[in-house]
């Protein structure tokens, strides 16, 4: 929900980043208040940690008694009820309240490739790696398109729409570092 990139004329250092699409920046003090009024609510509940993810709230339960995450999913949908353009879904042990637009990771990929002007272009092919079920909608996209591929990253095996799947983040870094070093072999 927050896309950036190098702004124009820069060398792609980290400092030169511009805002290219911020599709919820109206969001934004939604946001900030749900994530104060979820911090007060669960404060009360041990392991229970609260993230402020910009354009997304997160309530993770990982640390959590299991004989407690019934009674902080209520305490979830309890704030947010008095927000009904806000959305819950749920992750692996996490609650994350989402605004209600149709953009998901598909969406802002096909913007990237879009923006980027990388929409039919032959000589790209983008690589998406990610190891959520959120992910599934950027390897439809690739797969769909016929442009590129995506990578799982997950220990077990799963239905998915990426093309091919690595188990750690230890496989992926050293999967870019071989297409680094591959790159440098064919300059």
């Amino acid at each position: 929900m927050d896309i950036k990139g190098p702004a124009k004329g820069s060398k792609h250092k980290k400092d030169d980043q511009t805002v290219l699409f911020q599709p919820a920046s109206e969001f934004l003090p939604m946001i900030d208040e749900v994530y104060k009024e979820l911090v007060e609510k669960t404060k009360s509940t041990p392991g229970a940690k609260v993230e402020n993810n910009k354009f997304c709230v997160s309530v993770h339960f990982r640390c959590v008694n299991e004989n407690e995450w019934t009674e902080l999913a209520q305490q979830v949908r309890s704030v947010i009820k008095e927000y009904p353009k806000l959305r819950l879904t749920q992750g692996r042990k996490v609650l994350e309240i989402r605004p209600t637009i149709k953009w998901d990771k598909g969406k802002a990929l096909e913007f990237l490739l879009e923006s980027l002007g990388f929409t039919n272009c032959t000589n790209v092919f983008p690589v998406y790696i990610g190891d959520d079920r959120t992910d599934e909608d950027a390897f439809k996209i690739l797969r769909d398109r016929g442009q590129g591929f995506g990578i799982l990253v997950s220990k077990f095996p799963k239905d998915t729409n990426a093309s091919y799947s690595l188990q750690e983040p230890e496989e992926v870094m050293n999967f870019l570092q071989r297409l680094v070093n591959w790159k440098q072999l064919n300059l």
